[in-house]
């Protein structure tokens, strides 16, 4: 949870100034922006697959710790992250979620690593998904992070 809370942050931070639109109030026919709000493992109910829209979702998928004889243990985990946009403008809002995942991406590879304790592992996979869902565009982010090794204080007595 530790790192998700820290990608949260992190994220929240480098899009504050990424000004997104949101779907225009029925009732008041208003136009409004935001930068995207930042959840994770889920969106808080059913209807905020739309209604919450720009929303950036951080999904802890699998993590995988290792010691192969000889070398040092590692912990790897896999963080997905979905990306989705609102524009009346087919162009505007697939350009939206492009941008999105590209300041996100930027922001990654530029610092590298989270909350001193999280650090970004190659390869970082970037795809926007080109089905028609006009007036919504999503898009999603693979990335892997090594983790802090967590070491037994019980003996190995099968070694």
């Amino acid at each position: 949870m530790d790192l998700l809370d820290a990608m949260k942050a992190f994220i929240e931070k480098e899009t504050k100034d990424l000004i997104l639109p949101v779907r225009v109030d029925r009732k008041s026919g208003e136009h409004k922006e935001r930068p995207p709000e930042v959840y994770t493992m889920r969106l808080p109910d059913k209807g905020a697959e739309t209604k919450r829209i720009p929303y950036v979702l951080l999904q802890y998928i699998k993590s995988n710790d290792t010691q192969e004889p000889g070398e040092h243990p590692e912990s790897l985990c896999m963080v997905r992250i979905v990306a989705a946009t609102y524009s009346e403008d087919a162009e505007e809002g697939a350009r939206c979620v492009l941008n999105l995942l590209t300041r996100i991406k930027i922001a990654f590879m530029r610092d590298g690593m989270i909350a001193d304790r999280y650090i970004l592992r190659p390869p970082l996979e970037t795809i926007v998904y080109p089905d028609s869902t006009r007036p919504y565009y999503l898009g999603e982010m693979m990335t892997n992070w090594s983790m802090p090794i967590i070491e037994s204080e019980v003996q190995r007595i099968w070694q």
